[in-house]
Order: C-alpha cells, then structure tokens, then sequence
C-alpha cells in the first residue's frame, strides 16, 4: 500500500456569512477535492449540500456561486475551525500541527450566532482552540464525509435538521 504524503494545508477560502447569518457551521479543513474545486465541500461523494437542501426544502446548488448564495440565503455562515494544519490527503484522523481560525471577523458581521460542527474533529478541534475565545458552545452534527458511511442521507437531513430548523 502506498503511503499518502503529509502536506501542509493553509486555508484560502474566506469565510461565507453576512448580516443576515442564523447559525454557523465549522467543518474542519478543506478536503483535496474541494481545494481542487475551489470552495468547501467539493467532493461529489460528500453529503453537506444535499443535506442543507433537504433540511432547508431548496433546491440543491450547483456552482460554487449558486452554493454561496444558497448558504447566504439560507441565513448559513460556513467556514472551518482550522486556519493550517499538516495532513494526509484529506484523513481528519491525520490532522495535526493545527493553527485555529481566527472568529472574531464573523462574529463582528454576525453578532453571537450558534455554532454547528460538522463531525467530531470539527468539534474537537474548536472546543480545544475557539470555544474559550468565543464563550458559544458548538453543537456537534454528525459528519456529511463518505468516510461516515454509518450514517445514510435520510439519517443525515434528520439529525441535523432537529438542531437547524429551530433557528432557520
């Protein structure tokens, strides 16, 4: 078996939020698809957007534009918990060396909004390096990865729509 490359990985998409932002969602860091892709939650195989379109009843985004849009629309503030960190592929297991992302400049533009997890390491990791800082407890949702593969879509747009819609 062929062993994957550490690499250092630096975050290069701006958070996504405005004004009108209900809740945020942190992930962890941008998988290789969706560095490739350009925007988060590139992969195909990944199930974060026809989740928040199930759980929200809008049709599901396609571009990377009509994704933002959706999530501003949506009242969704979307980023991740990690600012750089070193990686094998896209292995969230593999996750070490961690730099956090600074909040602080989606706080300003949203105010005090809940804060959602996607998966365990997302959760982890703020707990550990942002919860202290922002003093709002994260919600942890379980992950959208394949790599979740215990968890279908169905189970999926239930558990996160019974901790989103109440704010949506």
């Amino acid at each position: 078996m062929k062993e994957i490359p550490w690499e250092r990985v630096t975050q290069k998409f701006l958070p996504v939020c405005n004004q009108n932002s209900k809740v945020l969602i942190l992930g962890t860091a941008p998988s290789l698809k969706s560095r490739e892709n350009q925007f988060y939650y590139g992969h195909p195989q990944n199930r974060f957007w026809k989740v928040l379109a199930g759980v929200t009843g809008v049709a599901l985004p396609q571009s990377n534009e009509e994704k933002k849009a959706f999530l501003l629309a949506q009242g969704i503030a979307l980023y991740d918990v990690i600012l750089s960190c070193d990686i094998q592929g896209s292995s969230d297991s593999s996750i070490r060396n961690v730099v956090p992302t600074d909040l602080s400049t989606i706080f300003q533009t949203t105010g005090k909004i809940p804060i959602f997890g996607n998966g365990g390491t997302a959760f982890r990791l703020y707990q550990k390096h942002q919860q202290k800082i922002t003093g709002i407890p994260m919600v942890q949702l379980p992950s959208t990865s394949p790599a979740n593969a215990t968890w279908n879509l169905e189970r999926l747009i239930e558990a996160w729509g019974k901790e989103l819609q109440v704010f949506l």
